[in-house]
């Protein structure tokens, strides 16, 4: 016959509460890994690049002026998304042959001398945003925004590309408004 279970530890003291009991059982995570500025976790990073991936697997690329930037952003976007990017850039280049590029808010931007953005790209998770700043004057009018939107509108574009011949309506609608100037 087994003897009945004591109450108190195994050193004659009162037992411990379970909640302290089950905290010290628990192994403690190790402390998260800093970058080398030490004041924030480390973000993964895309394999080919080495650039910090965010939220949603948006390259984070220093803010710059020109072809340069936007092509990083664009080599770092993750799989499929890298895709839509690079079709994306072509056509653009394509039907705004004096196009001025910019890396801003790691995201690549696209405008006209003069008279500022016509357009920006994100990425997210599930998809790539396509923002047109001055989008409600464009016909049809991109399907992205809201009451709070002012005339920005934009497009989502998932998994499987975008419909060409209504991006390239769109560019070249966008690129000869007056755009967005921060």
């Amino acid at each position: 016959m087994k003897s009945p279970k004591s109450n108190s530890g195994k050193d004659g003291s009162a037992p411990e509460p379970k909640a302290k009991a089950a905290k010290k059982a628990t192994k403690s995570k190790p402390a998260p890994e800093k970058d080398a500025e030490g004041y924030r976790d480390k973000l993964p990073r895309e394999p080919k690049t080495g650039v910090v991936l965010l939220s949603g697997g948006n390259p984070q690329i220093a803010k710059g002026d020109g072809d340069e930037p936007v092509q990083a952003y664009i080599a770092a976007m993750p799989e499929w998304k890298g895709e839509i990017g690079r079709k994306l850039d072509k056509l653009i280049e394509r039907l705004v042959p004096k196009v001025s590029k910019a890396v801003r808010w790691n995201s690549p931007f696209y405008g006209v001398e003069g008279q500022g953005w016509f357009l920006g790209a994100h990425c997210l998770t599930k998809y790539v945003k396509v923002t047109f700043f001055a989008g409600k004057s464009l016909k049809p009018m991109p399907p992205g925004g809201t009451p709070k939107s002012g005339e920005t509108r934009w497009i989502d574009i998932p998994e499987g590309g975008f419909d060409e011949a209504q991006m390239k309506d769109w560019i070249k609608q966008a690129a000869a408004l007056p755009g967005w100037k921060p």
